[in-house]
């Protein structure tokens, strides 16, 4: 087996993976923040921040998923029934979203159900994503090549914990982009609301960076290795920077910052996450080189993707170039 297919193909998954965190998870983010206002034209406003964007963001779990699928049948076929409930539960979340974004607008005045449906859906989402994440760093049981475990071993403490930290999270993702991208009181709220979230999200990538070394040695032994602590001292350094970054641009008057910085803490949370597992990608037992397909499916699918991908990245940077600028309480897309 050409041994680089698999590493370029766990390279575009994780990309994807990180893209779909990122760009889904501030229009998450903005729902799970519903609840802290009544005031109608406010929720319009927010929701009318991510009504562009909202459902082309979703592109990037589907070719996530789908790349999964294709470049590394086996360890799909393990996930998937190690968190059938988690996964069933974020998907049906995510159409239960996706509906009552749509019928919210078409249902006024009498919408109130749709707005409990939009924080639910994303809330759950978000919630059960969590729970798999912390599954898979949890490790799944797996013998002869299959899942060998039972249906709720990834509803631990530890997962649970994962899905709190990751609705936190979507949540600061959520308004740093208001801040960016809204005025008025809308905005104001925002900033207010990202101090704390970021306080909440900083405790919670402490408490996943003790856990993780604390019950796994194959974590431990890779982060606190004396050469390998030479090497990857930078990456919680870093987090703790951008988290101040964030904190100190809140405090002033910038817009856009904020949100790069928080980016920032997920890109390097995610990138600590695939330091701790590499190669494993079915942790803790399975390297991308046991569970790849064959090379030549990788190669036929890779021709594929070089062709497709560059068209989502052009479509999604056009859309977001195209509806750049403030939304402001008065103007909307619906």
């Amino acid at each position: 087996m050409e041994w680089y297919l698999p590493v370029i193909w766990a390279v575009l998954i994780g990309t994807a993976v990180m893209l779909y965190v990122v760009l889904d998870g501030f229009d998450l983010g903005i729902a799970i923040l519903f609840p802290t206002t009544r005031d109608e034209g406010e929720r319009d406003q927010m929701m009318n921040s991510v009504a562009p964007f909202w459902d082309g963001n979703e592109t990037w779990l589907v070719l996530g998923g789908g790349g999964l699928w294709v470049a590394f049948p086996t360890a799909y076929a393990i996930i998937m029934p190690a968190f059938y409930t988690p996964i069933i539960l974020m998907l049906l979340a995510l159409i239960f979203r996706g509906v009552a974004f749509e019928f919210r607008w078409v249902a006024k005045p009498h919408h109130r159900k749709w707005d409990i449906a939009f924080w639910l859906g994303s809330t759950l989402a978000a919630f059960a994503q969590g729970l798999v994440l912390g599954g898979l760093i949890q490790g799944i049981t797996v013998n002869n090549r299959e899942f060998a475990g039972g249906p709720f071993d990834w509803l631990t403490p530890f997962s649970v914990m994962c899905g709190a930290g990751l609705v936190v999270g979507y949540a600061l993702l959520g308004a740093t982009w208001l801040v960016f991208k809204t005025e008025g009181a809308v905005a104001d709220r925002a900033r207010q609301q990202a101090k704390w979230l970021l306080l909440g999200l900083m405790a919670f990538a402490a408490l996943v960076s003790l856990w993780t070394p604390y019950a796994h040695p194959r974590i431990a032994e890779r982060w606190f290795t004396p050469s390998n602590m030479l090497l990857l001292w930078p990456f919680p350094v870093l987090t703790a920077f951008c988290g101040y970054m964030v904190w100190k641009r809140l405090q002033g008057q910038h817009e856009f910052t904020p949100f790069v910085f928080t980016i920032a803490i997920f890109l390097l949370c995610f990138l600590g996450l695939a330091i701790s597992n590499y190669p494993y990608l079915v942790p803790p037992s399975l390297t991308i080189w046991d569970v790849a397909a064959a090379p030549s499916s990788h190669i036929f699918v890779l021709i594929g993707v070089c062709f497709l991908l560059p068209m989502i990245l052009f479509y999604t940077a056009f859309v977001y170039w195209t509806f750049r600028g403030k939304v402001r309480a008065d103007s909307g897309y619906h």
